[in-house]
């Protein structure tokens, strides 16, 4: 271990490439022959030498939504006023769920959104359980996001199941052990399709078959995977799946949530939070709730209009560059980034705590490192490489096809060479 005192100084004041590192000029190749590097040119670039590798936390800015917000409040808020609800706002949720259903395999009327992923996921999962009768189980994995796993746990004491975390090895998801788990008493499979940490990606198919051959539902959530992954929902057979806005959709900090339910279900399921946005008749102000049809029926509250309105750019932005060269572009920069790290970082105490089949990773990777907390710092504050840290020892690299470059990601390896050697005591 490192003992971090008499530290090296070292000069990180030249924040630009590194030619003469191995692996510059194959970076360069790849930018030059990039079908998608023009998409760089719509997004938001505050600082010439910000790296920024954290997209899989907050999306960067699209260059149209400032204007779509200006249009939004002085225009229809400003001018408009309340008239605005029937001229566009009511039906917002569900124009914007169309326009993300192609990302997800979904078909129009699938897709809403609709308040935040914890809030959608406890009402899918509640409705999910309530349809299942006489199975008393709910399974997810260790490695779930925590919240989710915290909504699953009060699911669970409320409908009076039970909870069963399976236990993984910390990278890859417990795919025999949900085979074996999963069974007759089994009422709803809650999993994370791209998991939050390391990044491992699960089969939507081979997961839902398992839970369908023994009567379960399935609800995933897609918060890390959407915009980033193909995913094909219809040809999977999926049930019920959530989803956050913000990170590969770039819809803005704290952007509603998506929920998907198949058109099948819709009318089987019932949303626990009855509320007048899902009333069949909203404003007629009866005391008794009459829920409407359609994917509707799972909303809320109202809808909050600003931040809804300035998450079409970036759903727009992704279907017009097409998921399949996303994902095509997303397994290149991770495949090149470790491959630079195995030669640059491993000797230096880095390791890889992400899947090394890239089929089975999605579009960040964790690299573990004894002082990963202190190094993310430095990172972030001398050397301007914006990445984030996730306890108790890992480093997250989230790369975005639409606005990260191959040059930028070669940088970063190499400004993280460079801080991590300055630690190294002398």
């Amino acid at each position: 271990m490192y003992l971090w005192h008499n530290l090296r100084a070292v000069n990180l004041s030249d924040l630009g490439p590194y030619p003469a590192a191995a692996g510059y000029d194959l970076a360069r190749r790849l930018d030059a022959h990039d079908p998608l590097g023009e998409y760089r040119q719509r997004f938001v670039r505050p600082d010439p030498d910000l790296i920024y590798l954290d997209g899989n936390s907050l999306g960067m800015l699209p260059k149209d939504a400032p204007a779509i917000l200006r249009e939004v409040v002085d225009h229809q808020w400003g001018r408009r006023l309340i008239r605005s609800w029937e001229e566009g706002w009511w039906d917002l949720q569900l124009k914007l769920g169309d326009l993300l259903a192609p990302l997800l395999g979904a078909n129009r009327g699938e897709v809403m959104i609709s308040d935040s992923t914890s809030v959608n996921l406890y009402k899918l999962a509640m409705a999910a359980v309530a349809a299942q009768p006489g199975r008393s189980r709910i399974i997810t994995d260790d490695l779930n996001f925590p919240t989710d796993v915290y909504i699953l746990g009060g699911v669970a004491k409320a409908t009076g199941t039970d909870l069963e975390v399976l236990p993984s090895d910390g990278v890859h998801g417990p795919v025999d052990e949900l085979t074996r788990a999963i069974d007759s008493d089994t009422a709803l499979v809650a999993l994370s399709h791209t998991t939050f940490k390391s990044g491992y990606t699960y089969d939507l198919g081979h997961i839902t078959r398992i839970a369908h051959d023994n009567g379960a539902l399935v609800l995933w959530d897609c918060s890390h995977s959407v915009g980033a992954i193909p995913i094909d929902f219809e040809a999977a057979g999926v049930d019920l799946a959530v989803g956050c806005t913000y990170k590969y959709l770039n819809g803005g900090p704290g952007s509603p949530a998506f929920l998907y339910v198949r058109h099948d279900l819709q009318a089987r399921l019932d949303n626990p939070i009855s509320a007048w946005w899902g009333h069949a008749d909203p404003f007629s102000f009866t005391l008794e709730f009459e829920p409407v049809t359609g994917i509707r029926r799972f909303h809320t509250g109202t809808m909050p209009v600003l931040s809804l309105a300035a998450l079409e750019p970036g759903i727009r932005v992704a279907n017009e560059a097409g998921i399949e060269q996303i994902r095509k572009k997303s397994i290149q920069m991770g495949e090149f980034f470790v491959q630079q790290c195995q030669t640059h970082l491993e000797p230096l105490g880095f390791r890889l705590l992400s899947p090394r089949d890239p089929q089975r990773r999605g579009s960040h990777v964790a690299l573990g490192h004894d002082q990963a907390s202190h190094l993310t710092k430095e990172l972030i504050n001398r050397a301007k490489v914006l990445v984030d840290f996730r306890t108790p020892d890992s480093i997250r690299f989230g790369f975005s096809a639409l606005y990260n470059s191959f040059v930028e990601i070669h940088t970063a390896v190499q400004r993280t060479v460079r801080v991590a050697r300055s630690l190294i005591p002398s």
